[in-house]
Order: structure tokens, then C-alpha cells, then sequence
């Protein structure tokens, strides 16, 4: 008898995004017979409401290493985290290290693994912003010019990471967040959709999120958003994450003015659930203008540009970095124009684990 080969595979994740990427991976892990997964979490999301419940949710095995990092800047998030993988992988020996998306984590999974000569695998690889201003931008671009393998999800990553010289390393196998977004909207589609008790889940309303550095650093910037959406002409359920609240308050911002509501953080099936019962999506997060499309909400995004491209068409999502049209436009019919599946068929996670076994 031939003895089964088994590939162990070290998912290394940090934030919001991640967990939920991490979730069908970890259950097309579990489907094989000759996967050994390894799940090491570091702490770069260290709220319940963005870190642990994701895992229950999700139905995440608990993680096998758990770093502790915790917020800081750049630089030291990113150093903390390098000199903790270290030990981590001299511990469980993996074959592969997967890292996802475009995190600190991300950087320091990939910069740990290529140091300890373990084979590199990118999970989202080929998005650009082509924002040097942006950390994300920087990581995305570290971690793809060091792994030995491109996960891409989409036909203009395939070209980003080719035009970079890369294409020998790419394999097109579609988006993960496809694969639980769709699963999660068919679980959910019956049940209440959580919002403040002020806010009405059946009449019209927005779901906001802002977190990125250029829409919170600024004060006047973030002065000039909440203002914005105070004046919106239906109620805005804005999930504020903990370094937005810390942020807000440090200079005098009101999150709950005019028609904003603030609201905690929402659990990933609760999240998807009000995005599939609002009216409108309002955000700077690259992950959310993806689930709104998915979702059929229309999107307006924070940002001067967007990664995921294939939102844009027929108005799906619109690009806003200006403000002078958020408060208009936040509110808008939902567009009738084909989307068609630039993300995938929902089945993108089969093939990332596939394509690993395929380059070991």
C-alpha cells in the first residue's frame, strides 16, 4: 500500500478579512485526507467582536498559535509579529506558509517564511491599488514578489502580477470571499437583521464603515465624512471599529450626529444580513465593496481608487473621494446591468489547496 503524502499548511491571519478568507479554506482543508492544517492567529485584530467571534461564526478551528501582538504602528506591528513567526515555525515545520490578502500579517508571514526557507503561498495575490500611500499597497506588492505562488482571484490580477513578471508563479482560482459570502447570504437570508433599536431594518437605511489611514488620520478629513453622512437623508448604521471610536473621540467627533447611528462591530452572518437589507453600502474597506456587489447593494467607496475593479461596472460601486456627491448619491437605485462572476463560482477555496499540492 502506498502511503498517503500529506502536505501541512500553515495559515497565517490577523484581521477581520483574513477570518473570513481563512473560514472556507479551513473547511477545504478538513474535506481532504492529505491536508494537515495549521492555523497561527497574530493578534493583529485583538477585539472579540473582530477577531474571536469570526472563528465561532465561521466554524474556525481554534488556532494552534496565537502571537499576541496587538495594535502599534506599521513598523513595529510588522517587527513584533516577524520575531514571533520564527518560533511558530521552528515548532510545526509546515510545508507552506499561506498568506492572505494584504495585512501587516501578511508582510511578516511571508518575510518569516522565505527567511526560514519555507515554500510561500499568496492568497489574493495580483490586487493593486497603484496608491503608494497606502500600507496595503506596500504588502500586497512584498508578498507577491517573494512567494512561490500567486492565488489570484481575478482575470486583472492574473494581469497585474504578469505585467510584474510573475506570471510563472500565478494561478487564476477565484475569490475565497466569494465562496463564503454566497454560503453565508443562503444561511442567513431568513433571519432578523441586527441594527440599533432606533433604526427601522425594513425601511430604508445605509450600512458605513471607515477605517483606512488616509479617511481617519486627517481630522479634518474624518470631520468631513461624518458630516457628510449626518445630512444623508436615511439612517446610517455606522460599525465602528474600536480605533475609529479612540480616533472620533480624541478629536471631538460625534459618531452618533444627524442621521448616523453608531453601532458595535457586527458578526460576519449579521454583517452579510444587514449588507442584503440595506439600501446602500458606504465604505473605504476593499472586502465590503466586494460583498455589497455580491450582495446586490450598491457600494460608494471612500477612496480615490479600488483594487477590485470589476465593482465599478454599471455603477455597482462608485468611486467618491471628493464628498461633495456622499450625501446624494449614498442613497441610489440599485443598478439592472449584468455583473456576470468576476469573483468565481464559489468553489475558489478547492482550488487554492489543490493548486498548493499541485506546486509541492
Amino acid at each position: 500500500m502506498v502511503d498517503l503524502v500529506t502536505v501541512k499548511i500553515m495559515s497565517v491571519v490577523g484581521a477581520r478579512p483574513q477570518f473570513v478568507k481563512l473560514g472556507p479554506i479551513a473547511k477545504a482543508c478538513r474535506a481532504r485526507g492529505d491536508v494537515e492544517h495549521v492555523i497561527v492567529h497574530t493578534g493583529q485584530h485583538y477585539d472579540p467582536l473582530l477577531s474571536d467571534v469570526f472563528f465561532r461564526d465561521l466554524d474556525i478551528p481554534v488556532p494552534d498559535a496565537h502571537l499576541g501582538v496587538g495594535s502599534g504602528t506599521h513598523g513595529r506591528q510588522t517587527g513584533a509579529m516577524l520575531a514571533a513567526m520564527d518560533g511558530v515555525l521552528e515548532d510545526h515545520q509546515p510545508d507552506w506558509v499561506l498568506a492572505y490578502g494584504d495585512t501587516n500579517s501578511t508582510a511578516a508571514a511571508a518575510m518569516a517564511a522565505v527567511k526560514t526557507h519555507v515554500k510561500l503561498a499568496h492568497l489574493e495575490a495580483g490586487l493593486r491599488s497603484f496608491n503608494r500611500r497606502m500600507p496595503e499597497e506596500h504588502n500586497r506588492i512584498i508578498t507577491d514578489h517573494l512567494a512561490d505562488l500567486l492565488l489570484a482571484p481575478t482575470e486583472v490580477a492574473v494581469q497585474h502580477l504578469a505585467a510584474e513578471g510573475l506570471a510563472k508563479r500565478t494561478r487564476q482560482v477565484g475569490d475565497v470571499m466569494t465562496d463564503v459570502c454566497l454560503a453565508t447570504r443562503d444561511a442567513v437570508a431568513d433571519q432578523a437583521v441586527q441594527v440599533p433599536a432606533e433604526v427601522n431594518p425594513d425601511a430604508p437605511f445605509v450600512l458605513a464603515t471607515i477605517h483606512r489611514a488616509d479617511n481617519t488620520d486627517d481630522p479634518v478629513r474624518l470631520r468631513q465624512i461624518l458630516e457628510s453622512l449626518t445630512a444623508v437623508p436615511v439612517p446610517v448604521v455606522l460599525l465602528a471599529h474600536p480605533r475609529l471610536v479612540a480616533v472620533a473621540r480624541s478629536h471631538g467627533l460625534d459618531l452618533s450626529a444627524g442621521s448616523l447611528v453608531a453601532s458595535e462591530p457586527l458578526a460576519y452572518p449579521q454583517m452579510v444580513r444587514a449588507v442584503m437589507a440595506a439600501s446602500g453600502v458606504v465604505t473605504d474597506s476593499g472586502g465590503l465593496q466586494k460583498e455589497a456587489f455580491l450582495l446586490d447593494t450598491p457600494c460608494t467607496t471612500l477612496r480615490t481608487e479600488t483594487e477590485w475593479t470589476e465593482t465599478l461596472d454599471n455603477g455597482w460601486n462608485i468611486l467618491v473621494p471628493g464628498l461633495n456627491q456622499l450625501t446624494d448619491v449614498a442613497v441610489r437605485a440599485r443598478p439592472t446591468g449584468e455583473k456576470g462572476q468576476p469573483y468565481g463560482d464559489g468553489k475558489a477555496s478547492e482550488r487554492v489547496i489543490q493548486a498548493i499540492f499541485d506546486h509541492s
